[in-house]
């Protein structure tokens, strides 16, 4: 099989790229570089089955319906990544989100490409069920907060997606990510494990923002991976949207308590407001809990990894390159 990684120089497509060039498979990456980094492909480079090419996918839409048309499997990784960028650089987010997807999909409709597309825990938005399932009404924040801008433009990646499936039998497929993390991810655009984990190695303060009520459930990249790898062969995923990720919930506070007990730091936490961190009028999400009992029944998958394993990995990582 040949894939298509669009972002894959990404923290997550690098990973992606690995298990795939791992069972056998040719992988061609597409990514610009803007927030990904050819760092992330360093154990792939020399592998005859891999190929990369450094281009944009909202710029020319020519050169990503020949590299789709190329592949028979494409997964859609590249988007405007991270709370800051999307806080700091809203247009960019709409941007990058929705004309990259559709010029993505667009191709895959014209050649019928096998197609998963990455979507966020994001587009829940202000929901306040205790546990997120795909088939839950959405909740988006006000337009006049740029905070919302990146829920939204995914969710519109979503939509094109199901429209393409149904106007045209695209086999396509969306996820539904929640906090992935583990080695290699950076803390530069707001990322919370790999930033406290920096701080709790230096022995800085722990920034957590707002009061650290707000709770999250993390799952480990090779969990997620292993799950996007499997859903390429799943017929019964054409059409369908599935939540990945950890149900083990934990606050932004507890979080950065276990971070600095677990690598034996000194450092202590330093509460941020929200407005200081970010912009005036910041909303957030206060819980993110999935079901992933839909991809569990489809390809027995649940997160094995546990949080204290995240960053354990994440700890060795930025030792190592320290």
């Amino acid at each position: 099989m040949k894939y298509l990684v669009t972002g894959g120089a990404g923290f997550i497509g690098g990973h992606l790229v690995k298990l795939l060039l791992d069972r056998g498979e040719t992988v061609r990456v597409l990514d610009n570089l803007s927030t990904g980094s050819m760092k992330n492909l360093e154990p792939v480079k020399l592998q005859e089955r891999f190929s990369f090419v450094e281009a944009d996918v909202t710029a020319d839409p020519m050169l990503v319906e020949r590299e789709v048309a190329q592949a028979d499997v494409i997964y859609h990784l590249a988007a405007a990544v991270g709370v800051e960028l999307v806080v700091n650089d809203p247009v960019r987010t709409i941007l990058t989100n929705v004309h990259g997807t559709e010029n993505v999909l667009s191709a895959a409709a014209k050649y019928t490409k096998r197609v998963i597309v990455a979507s966020t825990s994001e587009v829940y938005g202000k929901s306040a069920n205790a546990m997120f399932s795909e088939k839950d009404d959405l909740l988006i924040g006000c337009p006049t907060h740029s905070r919302w801008s990146y829920a939204c433009s995914k969710l519109l990646d979503e939509f094109y997606l199901m429209a393409f499936h149904r106007a045209s039998r695209l086999p396509g497929t969306v996820v539904r990510l929640f906090n992935t993390v583990g080695p290699r991810q950076t803390g530069q655009y707001g990322m919370v494990i790999p930033r406290f984990v920096a701080q709790a190695l230096a022995n800085r303060p722990l920034r957590v923002f707002g009061d650290g009520s707000q709770s999250r459930c993390f799952c480990h990249v090779y969990d997620t991976i292993e799950a996007l790898a499997a859903l390429a062969n799943k017929a019964e995923a054409v059409g369908q949207i599935y939540n990945i990720g950890s149900q083990r919930s934990i606050t932004i506070l507890d979080l950065a308590k276990l971070v600095i007990r677990q690598l034996g730091s000194s450092s202590e936490i330093e509460m941020i407001p929200y407005e200081k961190a970010y912009e005036s009028g910041f909303e957030d999400m206060m819980h993110r809990t999935p079901d992933v009992s839909a991809i569990g029944s489809l390809i027995e998958w649940h997160a094995g990894r546990s949080l204290e394993e995240i960053i354990a990995d994440v700890a060795a990582e930025q030792q190592m390159h320290r």
